[in-house]
């Protein structure tokens, strides 16, 4: 039903990469060496994945750095709803200021639900783990892990070819 409501509607405007324009942003908590530690993640509207980051402080330095990496690896996007948040919000001023084009900003808790919902895919592998020993290697199993999870959400993808799940990760280190 889907595919038949996608042929009938106008197509949406999407980045080159297939992400939205609208984007919710949003930080969640990771224990590394028994010290919390924040990864940084925005997913579109429709739940696509746009970017992740692990940051060892919660700051506007933090906020920026990740906004920035998002933007220049996704494109820049027409809104990005943040939750009552002062450091990401602070960030996205800034950066706002430096644009030629402002990026609107919204700010509220309910749109956000979509990421937390994204969230608990990516805790639920993290929990048995019990934290990790070292940032490095976080940082490295955090991005396997979001990359499993952009696959197993299918924006992974090769030009509509039907792989399981299991040969696009392997496509991907070849």
């Amino acid at each position: 039903m889907t595919r038949m409501m996608a042929k009938t509607k106008t197509p949406r405007k999407t980045l080159p990469t297939g992400i939205g324009r609208s984007w919710r942003v949003d930080e969640t908590y990771v224990k590394i060496k028994g010290q919390w530690k924040y990864l940084y993640r925005a997913v579109d509207k429709a739940g696509n994945t746009v970017d992740f980051l692990l940051r060892a402080h919660r700051d506007k330095a933090a906020a920026r750095r990740y906004f920035e990496k998002a933007i220049d690896q996704n494109g820049e996007p027409e809104t990005i709803t943040v939750e009552k948040s002062g450091d990401n919000l602070a960030a996205l001023e800034a950066l706002r200021a430096e644009r030629p084009t402002p990026i609107r900003i919204q700010q509220n808790k309910y749109l956000n639900n979509i990421v937390e919902q994204d969230h608990r895919a990516i805790k639920r592998i993290i929990k048995p783990m019990m934290g990790f020993k070292d940032f490095r290697s976080a940082r490295i199993i955090l991005s396997g892990i979001e990359i499993a999870h952009m696959i197993r959400k299918g924006q992974m993808c090769d030009d509509g070819v039907a792989s399981t799940a299991a040969e696009q990760f392997y496509s991907l280190m070849i």
